[in-house]
């Protein structure tokens, strides 16, 4: 058995551990082949029975401010939007809620957006659906007809799309709250109807300035989640 290069294994634990959440972006555009080859990278995360369930819309330039208008104008609206599928518990309960919410205030702090401050909050909600100002968006769908496996077999790809990016110096944001409004989205990218909005994706370059990106989330240790038996 081949011993690990510790180089090569540093290189790949800094990719998962610098990835962050960023949530402003500069104005640097990111070449189609970098874009490209991240996607082909992701491409070998593993699915069931080798079905590669994820399909991908890359957003640049006139199409990407196309969907950001059409998006953010319905966030504006008066009309309803709802998800096609439950992302959150109808209820939290801990240890997740305080993990939500500790979150959320960390966040709001560092914008400067106080407790209460209902227009505050939901104007920086609304920037999601502006990508954070990233240059590239990225809207992910899947077949509807597909089972709970495939969604599983959904993330691993979107992790390997994350860290690919981190990989080459880039920050991304993934963004179920893109999927409230489906029904916007496959309007702007006529998408079949079999196809449903999983998420979106901002990835660019992040703006570190930006009070926002200095958020860094805390994570649980793992004798809190992992059980060893030996």
């Amino acid at each position: 058995m081949a011993m690990p290069d510790p180089a090569e294994t540093a290189v790949v634990d800094a990719a998962i551990e610098s990835r962050r959440s960023m949530r402003a972006y500069l104005d640097v555009p990111v070449p189609r082949a970098t874009v490209e080859r991240i996607l082909e990278v992701a491409a070998r995360a593993p699915s069931g029975t080798n079905m590669q369930p994820w399909h991908v819309h890359v957003l640049t330039g006139g199409a990407r401010d196309a969907l950001v208008e059409a998006v953010c104008a319905a966030y504006d609206g008066e009309q309803a939007h709802a998800y096609e599928y439950d992302y959150y518990p109808a209820e939290f309960f801990e240890p997740y809620l305080g993990r939500r919410r500790k979150v959320g205030i960390d966040l709001y702090r560092l914008v400067g957006i106080t407790k209460g401050d209902a227009a505050a909050m939901r104007a920086q909600h609304r920037r999601n659906f502006e990508f954070f100002g990233a240059p590239v968006g990225m809207i992910f769908t899947i077949d509807r007809r597909l089972g709970k496996g495939s969604w599983f077999d959904y993330g691993m790809f979107l992790q390997n799309v994350m860290v690919a990016a981190r990989a080459r110096g880039l920050d991304t944001c993934p963004q179920a709250a893109w999927a409230q409004f489906h029904r916007v989205i496959a309007a702007k990218l006529q998408l079949p109807p079999e196809q449903m909005v999983v998420c979106g994706l901002a990835l660019g370059y992040a703006d570190e300035s930006d009070p926002a990106n200095k958020l860094v989330t805390e994570r649980a240790p793992v004798g809190e989640f992992a059980v060893f038996r030996d």
